[in-house]
């Protein structure tokens, strides 16, 4: 997806939202672990009733890497059903970061097999480990760039020589290598005024921003910090929209967990893209 087409998005469907398709087996609702494939059961039930208020999915390879072959599988046939409801930007969460011929077989496992639009990347092996993902049209690197855990502390916020926080001297960096058209950052939600000062600085580039819901990381400051008149933002809600409600209540509480999110989007961003 190209950004032409992601920003067209987001202003026809006036939402931010990805929705974060971490999909643990254990934690699906009874009635969905007596299908032969749980996981692809409950995402496929997950998307149909959240597809009308998002623009993207993620989904966290970890979680079907664990499984197996068949949460290859699993991972293929989510794609499948996301690619059958109209346009979203799909977002492979691998957080890969590896250099030359290593790095260019990420490149097409991710892009070429799977047709994904995205992949997150971890910047700091350089430019080599980021190069391969970009100059392919329509698809994306989306490179880490401050976190919400706490143990971003330890290495992200370290001081370098010119006093900045390293993350921001990887970023700029970063973003010096490619275009905001093939390249976005990562930066969680629970850290609106880094969000804030990075918008400031990367002024073009799309954000994807996890952590609203249940890290508790605040929409609306958020928006306030980062929105741009292009969207430039991809907010992500995993949790939150996933395990919303339980039993049969599941999948409604997860629509309305969705709808409820876009509304407060919609409301947000009113007047504010061009």
């Amino acid at each position: 997806m190209t950004r032409a087409e992601l920003v067209a998005l987001i202003r026809r469907k006036r939402s931010l939202l990805c929705v974060g398709l971490d999909t643990e087996e254990h934690l699906v609702p009874e009635h969905f672990r007596a299908e032969s494939h749980p996981v692809r059961a409950f995402n496929e039930a997950i998307v149909e009733v959240t597809h009308p208020y998002t623009v993207a999915y993620k989904l966290n390879l970890a979680f079907y890497e664990a499984l197996g072959d068949q949460g290859w599988l699993d991972l293929e046939a989510t794609i499948g059903v996301i690619r059958s409801k109209g346009d979203h930007f799909i977002i492979a969460d691998a957080k890969r970061g590896d250099i030359g011929n290593t790095a260019r077989k990420y490149a097409e496992a991710f892009f070429d097999r799977l047709d994904v639009d995205a992949i997150t990347l971890s910047p700091y092996m350089g430019r080599d480990s980021i190069t391969p993902f970009l100059g392919r049209t329509g698809k994306w690197a989306i490179v880490l760039g401050v976190t919400s855990n706490a143990g971003a502390e330890d290495v992200q916020f370290i001081r370098t020589e010119d006093g900045r926080p390293l993350y921001e001297t990887v970023m700029r960096r970063t973003a010096s290598w490619g275009r905001a058209d093939d390249l976005m950052f990562v930066v969680g939600a629970t850290r609106p005024k880094v969000l804030a000062e990075l918008r400031a600085s990367l002024p073009d580039h799309f954000l994807l921003v996890p952590g609203v819901g249940a890290q508790g990381g605040d929409l609306a400051a958020v928006i306030r910090a980062g929105l741009t008149a292009d969207g430039g933002l991809l907010i992500n809600s995993s949790r939150g929209i996933l395990y919303a409600g339980s039993g049969q209540d599941a999948i409604p509480a997860a629509r309305s967990a969705a709808q409820a999110l876009q509304a407060q989007m919609a409301q947000a961003i009113a007047g504010v893209l061009v």
